[in-house]
Parts: structure tokens; C-alpha cells; sequence
């Protein structure tokens, strides 16, 4: 399985300027880098507004990503580009090793009011990657400082992503990711996820699938020990793989198991936080308080860099003991311009009602997704909230998915650039199973759900063609 996610892939026609600069000097993340010229030029992407971006030649698209589920409140929302340059007019940049500033503070207690339980203590990074990376530190010195030096390692799910620094790689469960990157930090081992299209046996009980999913997370604490394993690190609903929801009883299983065994339960909400389910934490609409949260992404919705780990009361106390610390830190955590920025993204979140509008939405995004499977090659439609995912198979009676030269023509090769051509940025992704991923802004209604279902058509219609 190849581990390039090709994003880039181009529309034809003549390099601009900037793509020629773009193709001899930028080195792109998760992207292939060689081929590229006048016949493969790379995509520049120019301005936005609302749910659209346009491209340097003035072609519109549908932001059907958020960015890289991002943009929650939408592109060019003047008012949070005021609140940034207000802030740098006022104070840039201080560290918060040590001190505090008044946007870092504000935005701490806010979103210490925001999560569930005794969840009150935030410690900032400037992403996602950064902030899983934190959660097992934070995990490995609680469990040293409560004399239990023994418990490092971490449980989580098979094709599950939670970040690229070597410690957020090994909880990664897609070891075609990993490979290159060898030897990670040890400790991370893997459960199944909760994909019940690949488990049709569960179909018709659900909640029994919830409980074989959770009883394997068990299953693996007491193969490793429960004296040796720190946390369990799981998303609301799964990413990589294609939005995999949990099935009823899961999550409370899954909480039943880590406080019998005395393992933290992390909930990485890097996606899944402030509107993509409807709820500022969606571990609140799954009915769970974990004792960790990772987030990111929305909580500034891209108009400035920031992440956050948030810890309960429980977690925090042996920190607070006497000459204790917590040796860890980023120079951009906690950036004053984020911070004010984020203060002012959730106001806007919260002004415009935004997560009653997913929840008011979701159900018909979904029903308007799930027409495609009327097409041979849509398999599976699957999501929840503003998270959505459609699973391409080679055979839909016996759901058999494509072999790797197959996703390779499908994935790197005719997708990205047919979809953005008809007008869709989305995400088509192969992690064995192919899927085109769909979060657009919080904003998106059913005008633009039926724009990207009508594009969606006319793309996968003629991709099972290429295949």
C-alpha cells in the first residue's frame, strides 16, 4: 500500500508562474514531489470565500474538506482576520513557559468551560500531531508521579491516524506510514476498529459489534499486562479508513474497561471537535467523558495555527504536587494571535448557532450521500455530522475492494484531478479500502450537499471506467 495521499494532483493545462516556483522549490506535505511540470502542473489555490476556494485561473470549487477539516465557520470571515491583526498590533508573541498572556488564559478557561466533566486544565500546541504527542507524555509521567513507572504504552485502533511526530506515529495504526520512518518510539500496539461494513456478520446487531470492538481493547490490556499500559487513544469517529462511527454501547464499554484496568482514556478530537458532530467535543454526543482530549483544526477554524490538550482534574493533580513539572513545551503553543483568534471563532460558532445547524443538517447531507449508492461502484456511504465518506468497491454484492494498481489508477491517478476539474476539493484516500471523504464548512447547506452529490455522480460514474 503506497502511503502518498496525493492531494495535488492536477487539472491540465499550462504552469502558472507560481506552480513552476511551487514545483521547483516547495516541498509538499503527504505529496509526491517528481513529475511534476507544464502537462502536471501543481494547483495554486488563491483565495476563498464562504464554502468556495478558486484557483490561480479563477475556476471555482467547493471546499468539500473545510481545507483539511478545517474551516468550520468558512473562508474570508473578516471579522477573525481583525481580531488577528488587533492582537499583532497589540502583543505578537510571548511564550507561555512560565507566563501567562491574557488571550492564552481567556481561551484556556473557555474551553475548560466548553468540555464535559473535570476536564479544566489546557495545555497548548500548535496542532493536532503535537498535541497526541502530549497526551502520552502527560500519560507515561502521571503514572511515574503515582508510582506506577511501568505503565507506557498505548492501545489504538488499526488504520487510525493521530499524528506524524514519532510518538504520535506509533499510535498510528497504518504501518505502510510507518515503515520509512523506523524504529518509532515503542510501546504502541493496535486493536480492530469499528468499520461494520467489513464486518457484515454484526449487521444486523450493532451493539454487539460495539461490544466485540470494546472487548478486544480488554483483550490487548491484559495481553500487554494492565501494569504496563498507560492509555487508550481513540477518536469519536475514526478518520483513516473513512469515517468510522461507533456502534451503540461502545464508547461506555471502552470507558468501563480503562477505569478497571487504571488506564487513561484519550479521545482525539483533532477532526472531531468545535461543530464537525454537532457539539463543541463530539465525546459528548458519543456519551463519554474521557480524561484526555487532544484537539485542533476547528478551534480556530484555520485562521491561525493552534492545538490543545485538555486534561481532567484527576489527571492534573500529582502535577500540582511540590517542585513537580511538567517538562514539555512548544515555542508556538499557546500563540497569543491563535489564541484571540479562537476566542473570536467559537463567539462566531456560537453567534451563528453552528452546532445546531449540523445537528439541524446532518441527516440530510447523509440521505443526499448516500443517493450515490444506486452507482455499482459505491459500496458503503458512512458518517455522522459534517464527516462523511464514500467507500468505492470493485464488486458490490460481494464488496470486494480494488487490488493495488487498481486504488493506484483510482486514487493518485484519476480522482483527485476529475473531481477538482468538475469543481470538488474532497479527499480521496486508499488505506486498502478506497474512499472519498466529504467536510465541508459548517456553513454548507443543502445546496451545496446536492452540488457535491451531482459531481460525485458524474465523477465515480466515469472513474469505474478507468478501473
Amino acid at each position: 500500500m503506497s502511503t502518498t495521499i496525493d492531494h495535488t494532483a492536477a487539472p491540465s493545462g499550462a504552469a502558472t508562474p507560481t506552480a513552476e516556483a511551487a514545483a521547483r522549490h516547495l516541498w509538499m506535505h503527504f505529496a509526491r514531489m517528481g513529475g511534476r511540470g507544464p502537462e502536471n502542473p501543481i494547483p495554486v489555490i488563491t483565495r476563498g470565500e464562504g464554502v468556495h476556494i478558486w484557483d490561480e485561473r479563477g475556476r471555482r470549487i467547493i471546499d468539500g474538506l473545510s481545507g483539511l477539516f478545517v474551516v468550520q465557520v468558512g473562508h474570508s470571515r473578516r471579522e477573525l482576520a481583525e481580531v488577528a491583526a488587533k492582537q499583532a498590533a497589540e502583543l505578537a508573541y510571548f511564550p507561555v513557559w512560565g507566563y501567562a498572556t491574557r488571550p492564552a488564559a481567556e481561551l484556556a478557561e473557555r474551553l475548560a468551560h466548553l468540555a464535559p466533566g473535570d476536564l479544566n486544565r489546557v495545555f497548548f500546541t500548535t496542532g493536532g500531531g503535537e498535541a497526541v504527542e502530549s497526551a502520552w507524555k502527560v500519560a507515561k509521567q502521571y503514572f511515574k508521579l503515582r508510582s506506577k513507572p511501568g505503565k507506557h504504552k498505548v492501545i489504538s485502533r488499526s488504520v487510525a491516524y493521530h499524528g506524524t511526530p514519532h510518538g504520535a506515529l506509533s499510535i498510528t495504526g497504518l504501518p505502510a506510514m510507518k515503515k520509512d520512518f523506523e524504529p518509532l518510539t515503542p510501546g504502541g500496539f493496535r486493536v480492530p476498529n469499528t468499520n461494520l461494513y467489513r464486518h457484515p456478520e454484526f449487521a444486523d446487531d450493532p451493539e454487539a459489534f460495539g461490544r466485540w470492538a470494546a472487548d478486544r481493547i480488554e483483550e490487548a490490556i491484559l495481553f500487554e499486562g494492565a501494569d504496563t499500559v498507560a492509555a487508550v487513544v481513540l477518536e469519536p469517529v475514526q478518520n483513516s479508513g473513512g469515517c468510522l462511527t461507533p456502534p451503540p454501547g461502545y464508547f461506555a464499554r471502552v470507558r468501563e474497561i480503562c477505569d478497571r484496568h487504571d488506564v487513561l482514556m484519550v479521545s482525539d478530537e483533532v477532526i472531531c471537535a468545535f461543530g464537525r458532530h454537532g457539539h463543541t467535543f463530539a465525546c459528548e454526543k458519543f456519551g463519554y467523558v474521557p480524561d484526555l482530549i487532544t484537539c485542533a483544526k476547528g478551534m480556530t477554524s484555520g485562521y491561525g495555527p493552534l492545538g490543545a490538550l485538555i486534561a481532567s482534574d484527576r489527571v492534573m493533580e500529582p502535577f500540582l504536587a511540590p517542585g513537580v513539572a511538567f517538562p514539555h513545551g512548544y515555542t508556538w503553543g499557546g500563540h497569543p494571535m491563535s489564541a484571540a483568534v479562537a476566542i473570536a471563532n467559537l463567539d462566531l460558532m456560537e453567534r451563528e448557532g453552528l452546532n445546531q445547524r449540523v445537528l439541524d443538517n446532518q441527516q440530510a447531507f447523509g440521505d443526499t450521500l448516500r443517493k450515490l449508492l444506486d452507482l455499482p461502484i459505491v459500496g458503503d456511504v458512512r458518517g455522522d455530522g459534517y464527516f462523511w465518506a464514500v467507500e468505492l468497491v470493485k464488486d458490490k454484492t460481494s464488496r470486494e475492494t480494488f487490488d493495488p494498481a487498481e486504488r493506484e489508477r483510482l486514487v493518485r491517478g484519476f480522482l483527485p484531478g476529475a473531481l477538482f476539474d468538475a469543481g470538488l476539493y474532497c479527499r480521496p484516500d486508499d488505506r486498502g479500502d478506497v474512499v472519498v471523504q466529504l467536510a465541508p464548512p459548517l456553513i454548507a447547506g443543502q445546496a451545496e450537499f446536492d452540488e457535491i452529490e451531482s459531481i460525485l455522480r458524474a465523477t465515480l460514474t466515469e472513474a469505474a471506467q478507468v478501473v
